[in-house]
């Protein structure tokens, strides 16, 4: 008895044809798309059996009638297969069951916290942040700090009797102004009044960090506002436009408050820290240097404090009464009204 031996027939599909034919004739996917005019990822859809990146099948069977006139076959062989393997296609997707959830496959970082590597995370931030700080006290420790005076302009006569001095150091520095000090913002700024006597008035600007470094710079100023104050024969108003006056009461003097009161205030050794207030309104709040003098009026009321009593001496309503006090420490809301004797 004869034996036989038993193969397996399997059709080509249409992509295997196609493929197997191009083969044949040694024809790449790149020619055959220049010839067709058909887009060349077309051709590999079709040879891939991927007919879902396909076009609407009335472009794919154009593509198939001109890709069978080039490879020389029946272009109604192609068709027919293209129609056939798509039926099948549908076919088997209406028979999955719907309710069959295709898993997303799980995406592992490759890289993965653990408490370990959180730990030495958080252990480099601590050495940053220490080594950040160290060399931010180094810096401070060996560098003086900034010192930077925006006003006044020591280049200028002043024929006021008071003057703003305006300036910008280190946040964490202390300013001293003839050794007086200043209040200084958090963001490094300061700003103090400072009474003037008239003639030369040497200022000494101070900035001191905490570790004892310090930067100072040292002025001149004129002020000629007594010899305005004789020219204009009142001793009031300074003319504004020959140099910066300030905001005191040297502009509202007594006499043109008959009615009213005023106030002499005159530092003598100095300096010294004076506030003023006049009917209950702030009118001076700064340093008064050596020498320096401000009269104040008001209709009912004068408050004066000072960091030195015993050098701060008054005179009300052009009675000289001498100093505050004879104590060399602050004296605080001493008061002089209509009432007042002396």
């Amino acid at each position: 008895m004869v034996g036989f031996t038993k193969k397996s027939v399997r059709s080509l599909t249409l992509g295997e044809k196609l493929k197997s034919l191009r083969n044949e004739r040694r024809i790449t996917l790149g020619e055959a798309s220049r010839f067709t005019k058909i887009q060349q990822k077309y051709l590999e859809y079709l040879e891939e059996g991927n007919y879902k990146k396909l076009p609407a099948d009335v472009y794919v069977k154009g593509f198939l009638r001109s890709y069978a006139d080039f490879l020389g076959v029946e272009e109604k062989i192609l068709i027919r297969l293209y129609e056939k393997e798509k039926g099948i296609k549908k076919n088997l997707e209406k028979t999955k069951p719907e309710n069959v959830k295709v898993r997303k496959p799980i995406n592992i970082s490759p890289f993965v916290f653990t408490p370990k590597i959180i730990a030495v995370f958080f252990g480099i931030l601590l050495f940053l942040g220490g080594f950040f700080y160290l060399y931010r006290e180094m810096r401070a420790f060996s560098n003086a700090p900034k010192l930077v005076i925006l006003n006044p302009d020591p280049n200028t006569t002043y024929n006021a009797n008071s003057i703003t001095v305006e300036g910008v150091t280190d946040k964490d520095a202390k300013v001293f102004i003839n050794d007086q000090p200043v209040l200084v913002s958090d963001g490094g700024s300061f700003n103090e009044d400072l009474a003037l006597q008239s003639g030369a008035n040497t200022i000494i600007i101070k900035a001191v960090n905490r570790f004892g470094k310090e930067s100072s710079q040292n002025m001149t100023i004129r002020s000629n506002y007594r010899e305005v104050a004789d020219k204009s024969g009142s001793g009031g108003n300074p003319d504004p436009s020959s140099g910066n006056s300030s905001g005191g009461s040297d502009q509202n003097p007594a006499s043109s408050a008959p009615n009213g009161i005023s106030l002499d205030v005159s530092v003598d050794p100095g300096p010294v820290w004076v506030s003023v207030e006049a009917d209950g309104n702030p009118v001076f709040s700064g340093t008064m240097l050596t020498g320096a003098s401000q009269t104040f009026s008001a209709s009912d009321k004068i408050v004066i404090n000072s960091g030195k009593g015993n050098a701060t001496h008054v005179k009300f309503n052009g009675k000289d009464i001498g100093t505050l006090s004879n104590d060399p420490g602050p004296v605080k809301d001493v008061t002089f009204t209509r009432d007042t004797k002396y």
